[in-house]
Order: C-alpha cells, then structure tokens, then sequence
C-alpha cells in the first residue's frame, strides 16, 4: 500500500486555493479575500463568539504546516505561500465588530505591518520551517489588531 501523498494538499492549502501563484501582490489578494470571506460568515453576528476563533487558529496550526512542507521544494518564504497572510488577517479582526470601515481599517493596518515589519517582526522569520513563515504574520496581525481594537473604542460605529 502506497503512503498518501499529501503534497496536493499541502499545495492548495499554502497557495490558498491557487492565489498564491499570482505573482505580484499575491499576499494583498490573499488578505482582501480573506476580508470579504470574514465579512459575509461573521456580518450579521454570531452567537458562538468562538467560531472564528477556531477558524483562526485552524488555518494557523494547518497553514505552520503546509508552509512547511512547502519550503522543501519552493525555498524559504515562497511568495507562493499566502496562507500566512491569510493567518495574520484573521488574527487581525478577531474580536472586531464586523462592519466594512473596521475591515477594511484592519486590511490596510495589517499589510502596513506585514510590508514594513516593525517592532520584532522581521525577527519572526528566523524561526524554523512553517514557523518562520508564519509568525511574522502573525505577529503583523496581533498589532494590526491592538490599533483596530483601540480605533473600535476610540470611535465606535
């Protein structure tokens, strides 16, 4: 019996269903669907606060993963690899009201982060594997959602 081949998977995962093979501004692409996928699951509220959590933290532990593998054949931090862009977002509009100025604040806040890479998050990307190409992403998210959370109470809608 063969071993499962796992690599398709893992490909589709990392790529994002296929938008990390745009070439240029693939990330972005990423990030945006990301924003209106959360929009329209999470716009008219939700009695189970957790669901997106549990969506976050499964596209984080499955995208550390398929990043991962990934970087076998693509090399360190392929830009085909957006599933990390996709991490970073959620993680950006947890805990956010879901309406369109806060998303589109939290897109704009996380690429600011994401391109710039202040305040340690360059260093992410020296972790090992998937970890490394997650992280900094990550890291980019949780302070993108520091600002949102703070614009939310500063200015609520």
């Amino acid at each position: 019996m063969r071993p499962v081949d796992f690599l398709g998977f893992h490909r589709l995962v990392s790529t994002c269903l296929g938008i990390g093979y745009i070439r240029k501004g693939g990330g972005t692409v990423a990030a945006v669907v990301c924003c209106i996928a959360w929009y329209f699951a999470w716009k008219d509220g939700n009695e189970h606060f957790w669901a997106p959590v549990v969506v976050t933290l499964a596209v984080l532990v499955i995208g550390i993963w398929s990043a991962g593998k990934m970087e076998a054949g693509w090399g360190e931090d392929s830009y085909r690899v957006v599933i990390d862009e996709v991490a970073g977002m959620c993680i950006t509009l947890l805990f956010v009201p879901v309406k369109w100025p806060y998303v589109l604040a939290g897109l704009v806040l996380f690429r600011f982060f994401d391109i710039v890479k202040p305040l340690y998050i360059r260093r992410m990307e020296r972790l090992d594997g998937g970890w490394g190409v997650m992280m900094d992403d990550v890291l980019a998210g949780v302070y993108a959602n520091v600002i949102l959370q703070l614009i939310v109470l500063v200015k609520p809608l």
